[in-house]
Order: structure tokens, then sequence, then C-alpha cells
């Protein structure tokens, strides 16, 4: 066992017997280089990353490279889950020294952590043209005792070039910035669904963007663009059909042949699109998509103790996606007489479409939204058959970021399905989640009942919009209370000001810059997150510190969204709201709320503050300027406000109703 043997981490776990001599990232493994005088091998990637675990059993098992690595680097092994910001930082020199990027981010790094060369997979020996790992290491390690100083300056170069500061620009927030977007989406649109070729990602930021834009302005160009979006999704082998959730790509232009691993982030954000498209359309469609996406997330990701776990592996018994394909002669051995009908319908040929084995899809199915009278019965038993199967790998962490997405994704299933048993699946989320959080400061990750590493920016913007999103379905102002402490920390310890959020506290522990961006990669760019909470917590507590802090973070993202506005949406998704803003809903009330008030408050994007005698001194305590507002003696008073105008008071959900137009 070497130095990972303790570790938490189940991606560190998996290379704790290997006969690489690995540290975890900290001071021991770095000041072992500084004492030994030896580069640092560093190596990120995650546990249900396929090629990791190619690499893994290629190279980093082999006794050849690991005599390489232990005679003459400090090998360093990272899971990026848990330190996005070390991944952020040397990603950076990725792509800054070769263009591209991905994991296993491979990394080679002086004693000082400047990195020197950067690249992803590596085969154990070079073959094709592409380099080894042992060509790597041996060069790299003479090298090293020949031209030491070429290296150390080729890392302090790298190391200044990455360091500059970013965001740098700034510009005023306008409803031009959001229809130049639109354009730049429309310019890289796929007619089949999708933004460039192959392979294919979801994105769904940039999807709630386009259907934020479409809604605000009308837009039904933008809504085609969404909608093709997610009825391709949805229809293609990228959507598991038979048990619900998405899978992390495509490999194709078509959405049909996916890399298999299912991550809890794409899976929430996702059920966040569909159930937006739902509100605005009433398409059932979508309605069903949401469903089987959250459905998926509590079966096989929902951790006991409340949370959800990270996500589940590619590989079933060795045999990347072996869990989700069938043969035609495996379907017809299971279903029997139905197997005809079944095959049909999911464009199952004899020849198969990957290796001779098929995936489930509708693609070529133009009924695809209503199947006739057996196709669910078989899906059922086709499903319980495949459960028989080698099960997936499970990478159990509780990262508080991921899980504040899936607190928001399931607050709004509850809000606008009219679900009861989502909400609950948020409150108890946001419940243990209360748990990993010390003086309004969150841990970044939790495993078998241990929590670890001070919480980075996403944690705190993406826990924060959670909250809000969970006020909006259950207008607790406990949950409002807690965003609102979450926020003040993170403007205390991650503002930049004017250049915007860090990724990392001001307490951190320093790496060799300190990382800031708005550009959404896989998830959303937490500082495009943070000013979508900062913007709603300004109109829902009156506290103008809020507001000031949104304000520069809006300009900061305008700056940067100016020059690449498709790498942005999510920034853009905050703007529009900015730009577009909801009215302000004080409602006072003794009596159990109309059943209709908050569906209709969600239809027209307003977040009700709900005033009664039970809740009036928490909810002045996250909303002061609430605690002018009388409570009647019966009945329900609603004070609507917009843009600095506040109407009459309002008495009854009828004399609502109507003033929100219905």
């Amino acid at each position: 066992m070497n130095h990972l043997s303790a570790e938490k981490s189940p991606y560190l776990l998996q290379h704790a017997e290997n006969p690489v001599d690995w540290y975890p990232w900290g001071e021991a493994a770095l000041s072992e280089a500084r004492r030994q005088q030896k580069p640092i091998f560093l190596s990120i990637g995650y546990s249900t990353c396929h090629w990791c675990h190619v690499m893994a059993h290629e190279s980093f098992e082999s006794e050849e490279a690991a005599a390489l690595l232990n005679a003459h680097f400090i090998a360093v092994k990272v899971d990026r889950e848990e330190r996005p910001d070390l991944d952020a930082v040397y990603m950076a020199a990725c792509q800054a020294l070769t263009g591209s990027g991905g994991w296993p981010l491979t990394v080679l790094l002086t004693p000082d952590q400047e990195p020197f060369w950067a690249g992803t997979y590596l085969p154990p020996h070079s073959r094709y043209g592409q380099l080894g790992l042992v060509e790597l290491l041996t060069e790299a390690a003479r090298l090293w005792e020949e031209d030491r100083a070429a290296l150390l300056d080729a890392g302090r170069r790298i190391a200044a070039h990455i360091a500059v500061d970013s965001p740098s620009g700034s510009a005023a927030p306008g409803k031009s910035l959001l229809r130049r977007a639109k354009k730049a989406f429309q310019q890289q649109f796929d007619p089949q669904g999708g933004f460039g070729g192959a392979p294919k990602f979801p994105v769904p930021h940039s999807l709630l963007f386009l259907l934020a834009y479409a809604q605000l302005e009308r837009d039904h160009g933008a809504l085609q663009m969404a909608e093709a979006t997610l009825l391709q999704m949805a229809r293609g082998g990228i959507f598991d059909q038979l048990g619900g959730g998405f899978a992390r790509y495509s490999t194709d232009e078509r959405w049909l042949v996916p890399h298999f691993e299912k991550t809890l982030y794409d899976n929430a954000l996702l059920a966040i699109a569909y159930l937006e498209a739902f509100r605005q359309t009433g398409k059932s469609f979508y309605r069903a998509v949401a469903q089987k996406t959250l459905d998926y997330l509590l079966r096989e990701l929902k951790a006991p103790e409340g949370g959800f776990y990270c996500g589940q592996d590619a590989d079933s018994g060795g045999e990347e996606g072996g869990y989700y394909l069938f043969t035609k002669a495996e379907l017809e051995q299971v279903l029997g007489e139905r197997a005809d009908s079944f095959c049909r319908w999911f464009g199952v040929e004899d020849r198969g479409c990957l290796e001779g084995k098929s995936i489930l899809n509708l693609l070529d199915n133009p009924r695809y939204a209503n199947p006739p009278a057996g196709i669910d019965a078989a899906c059922e038993k086709l499903f319980h058959y495949r459960r028989s199967r080698m099960p997936l790998g499970l990478d159990d962490k509780v990262l508080t970021s991921w899980n504040g997405l899936a607190i928001a994704a399931f607050a709004r299933a509850g809000l606008i399905l009219g679900e009861a048993r989502y909400l609950q699946a948020a409150r108890e989320t946001a419940s243990f989640l209360a748990s990993l959080v010390r003086n309004n400061r969150p841990f970044l990750c939790w495993r078998k009942g241990e929590a670890a590493i001070p919480g980075q920016l996403d944690d705190y913007a993406f826990l924060s919009w959670g909250l809000l999103e969970l006020y909006a379905a259950d207008p607790d102002p406990a949950h409002l209370l807690r965003a609102a402490g979450l926020a003040s920390e993170m403007l205390a310890h991650f503002d930049g000001g004017e250049g915007g959020l860090y990724l990392t506290a001001d307490d951190d522990a320093p790496l060799i810059y300190r990382p800031r961006t708005l550009y959404d990669g896989a998830l959303p760019s937490g500082a495009a997150a943070a000013s979508l909470v900062l913007l709603r917590l300004a109109r829902l507590t009156g506290e103008a510190r809020f507001q000031a802090a949104a304000d520069r973070q809006l300009c900061t993202a305008a700056g940067e969204a100016a020059q690449y506005p498709t790498g942005c949406s999510f920034s853009l998704f905050a703007m529009a709201e900015a730009l577009y803003p909801p009215e302000t809903l004080v409602c006072c009330t003794r009596e159990a709320l109309p059943g209709k008030l908050l569906p209709l408050c969600a239809q027209k994007r307003i977040v009700p503050l709900i005033k009664t005698p039970e809740r009036a001194v928490i909810l002045a305590k996250a909303a002061p300027f609430t605690a002018s507002y009388p409570v009647p003696e019966e009945g329900l008073a609603c004070y609507l406000c917009k843009e600095g105008r506040c109407g009459p008071p309002l008495t009854g959900f009828e004399a609502l109703e109507e003033a929100l137009g219905g």
C-alpha cells in the first residue's frame, strides 16, 4: 500500500495498491519534492473516467513505469472532484501548452509546483506517433539531471503565463449582449440538435439561457434550438431508455453512442432544463424525461444519509457500456413474443450499432412520445433483467456543490410537477448538507461519515442556489436565511472586487496562482451561479450589499461574454434575470396558503416572501424590510412591487391572480 491508503476518495483508493509510490496532494508530498529536489509527477482524474482506468491499468500497474516514477519523481494523485482548484490551475497549463485538455491529466512540475510539461492519456510505451509514459519519464529524468535550469525556467514562464489575472474586462450588461449570444448559438447550432460535432456534450446551462431568452424576448428561434436539442438527446442513446438518466456525452453527432458514465451534476442540470421546457410548453414528453431522470437519481445515487453520490462508472465487468448493451438474440430470449415490437420501437437491428450490440434509442421513431400497448411492460421486464448484470462502479463521495444542484432540481420538480416526493428529496438533501456547514462555511465533500476539504466557490454558489430554489417551493424562511448566510461568507472570502470572484478562499493554502473564471465548462461557472444567487438575494432580502456585489459580477461577466458569449451562457442566464427583473411579492396570512399560489408565482418567475405569525421573526432576520408588513386577522394580503414601484395591497388570492394576469 502506498500513501493513498488512508484517503477517502474512491478514485485515490483505486490507486492505493499500485506499485507507484503515490502521495495525495499536500505538504508531505511537496516537502518531499523540495527535500529530494525531484520533479513532481501529477496525475489528475476521477473515479468514473474510463480513460483514467485504462491508463491506471496499462501504466500505473506497470512495474517498469513504477520503477521510473519512484526513482526519479514524487508521484502525486489528485481526484479532480475533490480539488477543482488544482484541476483548474493545471488544466490551464495543459491547454496553454497543447491547445486542449481532458482527463486523465498528466503534468510534470518543479518542486515549486510550476508546470514544465502537460498532457492527458499516455500509453505505457510510444505507439503510432503517440508519446508513451516510459519514454516521457526517461527523457524528463535525463533533462532534470543534465539541463535542470531549462526546465525550471520553462516552469516559471508557463506559471507566469497562466497566472495572468482573469477575467480582465468589464462592460455594462445590456439586452443587445443577450441578442448577440443568441445569434452566436444559432451559428453553432446543429439541426440534429445540440452544438458542435462529435463528441457532443449536452451543456444544459446553455439550454437554460436559450429557454430564458425565448420566454423573455418571445423568441421562437431560441425555443426551437433548445427544444430540438432536448428532444434529440431524450430520443438518443445518451438517455437510458430503460432506467432513465443521461450519460456524460455522445461520441457521435446524433446522440446515439454515449460515453456511458453518468454523473449527478449532468442529470441534475438536465432535469432543470427539461422541467423548464415543460413549464414553458406544457409538453408531457419533457415532464416524463425529467421524472425519469430524477427517479434515476433517487434510485441509484441517493445516499441513506440524505445526500447524493457523485456518479456511476461507464464500465461493467471490464467492458465500457456493457451494462447497457443488448444483442437482438438476447432480447428475444428475455422478452419472448414481445421482442419484435420492442426491437422495432427502439431501433434494434440484427447487426447492432456498436460492436454487434444495440443501444436502445428512439432517434428514427416518429411516434417516440406515444408508446403502444406492451412497450412499458417490456421495458420493465428488461430493466429487471439488466439489474442482474455486473453492477456499475459507484463513486460514493457526496460533493456539496453537486448536491446543491440536486436540491435545485428536486425543488423545481416539486414546485412545477406538484410531486411531494421530489420536494421531500430536496428537503432531505438540504438537511444533510447542513451538517457539512460550520459558521456558514461548507466543506467540499463527505464520505463514510467524514467531511473534508474547505469549500470552494462552487460549493457556496450552488448550495445557495439550491436553497433559494427550495425556498421558492417550500417558503420556510430558514432556507432563505441559510442562503443569505452562505452568500455573506462567500463575499467575505472569495470576492475579488472588479475582477470577479475567485475559485478559492482567501485563507486556503496558496497555489501557484489564485484562479478565477467566468467561462462555463462541464458545470456552469461558480462565479456565474454566484451572480444569480446575489441577484435573487438582493430582491428577496432587500439588502443593498448583495445588489452591489451582483452588479460588479455581472459587469465583469459582460466584459467576458462580449468576447465569447457561448462560453458564458450561465452568466447570461443570470444577466437575463437582471435585465428582465420579476416582481417582488410579499404575502401575509394566518391561514394555509392557497394551493395555486406557488405554481402561479413559478409561472410568473416570482419567488414570494410568505409572512405568517409563526415565521415572522426568522423572515425578518433574512429579509428585514418585511418586518413592517402587517399580517391580517383573516385572509391573504399581498404586496406587489416592481422596479421601485409598489402597488396597493391586494386582498385575497383572486385579486393577486388578476394583478399577475392569471
